[in-house]
């Protein structure tokens, strides 16, 4: 347990490097590069690249949200702000309505993205929680740059798909308290056919370690209030399709054992996934019990509680 820090933005906001990096990354939209797709459209100008976004961040809702991982939630909710589109678009996306056909979103200009921050702020969250912001990373720098000089002090939650450019995180270096990425497909082939990303292993296991190496293993208050860190999602597939030892055992080995991780047993059949008939299925019991094996198995043992009885299946699984 650890008293909460000071926001990390907010010392590089007192010596201007926040708003040199913002500044930075709204000139590179010129020739968008800001993930790895490389799109490299003039989105200044409004030319759209894969995610469909140009110039200004589209935020689809914002809201206290109590249903995300308990060292985020508290007692009083994350601040979630999700932003419409994605530079990753998998096809059984459980928010696919936002993801892939957000183009009717509101805009947000940064005065109104550092309003949204602040109401939230307002509201009593623990933080502000920025969901799918891989691709509107200079877009929330700029607004960040406002919130700060109006008085916004909580942490910040990177809440990605995992699918994030070295560039863009090296950015966010000193400016993000804790990045909570997806572990999503393991094999090439899987994110080639589900996630339109056959490089996807490669940029999220990069992204990882970029991640652990600038904020370190979970931290937590003395309410049990995540304040600084790592914490990875992981969505057990139908058939193993993500590959879950494999992810156990990377991250045991090049991240940390002591890796928060979030093993999620929530997959349904959704958006476009009627389509693959191997995704055509809900998670089996025994599929996410030989999950939490692999993990256990992996020394993967910091696991999120949700649900409750999450502890006595971990142990199950071990004998």
């Amino acid at each position: 347990m650890t008293k909460t820090p000071e926001a990390g933005y907010l010392r590089l906001h007192a010596a201007g490097v926040l708003r040199a990096r913002a500044a930075e990354a709204v000139e590179a939209l010129c020739s968008c590069t800001a993930c790895p797709r490389q799109c490299r459209v003039n989105r200044l100008e409004g030319e759209l690249g894969f995610c469909r976004v140009g110039r200004w961040a589209k935020v689809a809702s914002y809201s206290p949200h109590f249903g995300e991982e308990e060292p985020l939630v508290g007692n009083d909710g994350s601040g979630t702000i999700f932003f419409a589109q994605c530079n990753l678009a998998c096809v059984f996306c459980q928010n696919h309505d936002i993801s892939h056909h957000g183009e009717n979103a509101p805009e947000a200009t940064p005065e109104q993205l550092a309003v949204v921050m602040l109401e939230l702020q307002g509201q009593g969250v623990h933080n502000i929680n920025f969901v799918t912001p891989s691709h509107v990373v200079p877009q929330i720098l700029e607004a960040l740059v406002i919130a700060a000089d109006q008085g916004l002090r909580l942490p910040l939650v990177y809440n990605s798909s995992g699918y994030d450019g070295l560039e863009t995180l090296l950015r966010l270096d000193g400016v993000v308290d804790i990045y909570m990425p997806d572990a999503k497909f393991f094999a090439p082939d899987a994110a080639k056919t589900y996630c339109h990303a056959e490089d996807y292993p490669e940029r999220a296991k990069a992204a990882l370690k970029e991640m652990h190496r600038q904020v370190g293993d979970l931290e937590l208050d003395d309410r049990g209030v995540a304040v600084r860190g790592l914490l990875v999602r992981h969505l057990v597939m139908p058939g193993d399709l993500a590959g879950t030892a494999k992810w156990m055992d990377y991250l045991a080995a090049e991240i940390s054992p002591d890796t928060y991780v979030n093993i999620m047993d929530q997959y349904r059949p959704c958006g476009e996934a009627g389509a693959f008939p191997e995704l055509g299925r809900p998670l089996t019991a025994g599929e996410f019990e030989q999950a939490l094996k692999a993990a256990a198995q992996a020394g993967i043992t910091r696991l999120d509680q949700r649900p409750r009885d999450l502890a006595e299946r971990l142990w199950r699984a071990l004998l």
